[in-house]
């Protein structure tokens, strides 16, 4: 019985890391893309509209 509970843990741990690992990637390659087109663009900063008011303000860079 504890080998099966071991074995679940191990499993979730595994899976937990695994997910982490992946959504840091998918921001990675997004945060990548985006300094690329803002280079491209020859971009010195980057607005953002809010949906709510229609306002433009400045990206942070933890979104």
């Amino acid at each position: 019985m504890s080998r099966i509970i071991f074995f679940i843990v191990l499993i979730g741990g595994v899976y937990w890391f695994y997910r982490r690992f992946v959504n840091d990637a998918q921001k990675l390659s997004a945060k990548a893309k985006r300094v690329h087109k803002e280079r491209r663009n020859s971009a010195h900063g980057t607005l953002v509209k809010d949906e709510k008011t229609g306002e433009y303000r400045v990206r942070h860079e933890d979104e």
